[in-house]
């Protein structure tokens, strides 16, 4: 079992920045893939961002040119900066791995919100 921690969510205004971390303290892991997922209110879960352990990202074409997805493979851990945060940005977001051997991980979710 991979245990994924997140952390950076809250409140911010339209127009403003915000960084998401998530790491697992597991260090005997290997992870492929990592990505940063999100879920509107009423709506579906939908794919923000990802980046491959050689650092190749994709981006969603809502996000793209806003949000910078990285990764620390030392750390084990995948970051999300966000800007230009709009009220559309307002989501549950929700890290999410592939675990070589294992298959794929979710985070617990942490709420973006985004309104003046």
């Amino acid at each position: 079992q991979v245990r994924l921690e997140e952390s950076g969510g809250g409140l911010v205004e339209p127009g403003g920045s915000m960084r998401l971390s998530c790491a697992t303290s597991r260090r005997d892991v290997i992870l492929y893939t990592m990505g940063w997922y999100r879920q509107p209110p009423g709506r579906q879960r939908e794919r923000a961002a990802t980046i491959t352990m050689d650092g190749v990202t994709n981006y969603s074409d809502s996000v793209k040119g806003r949000f910078t997805i990285s990764r620390d493979n030392a750390k084990n851990a995948v970051y999300l900066e966000m800007s230009s945060l709009q009220p559309e940005d307002t989501a549950v977001y929700y890290c999410w791995v592939h675990v070589a051997g294992q298959g794929e991980y979710w985070g617990q979710g942490t709420q973006v919100s985004v309104s003046s």
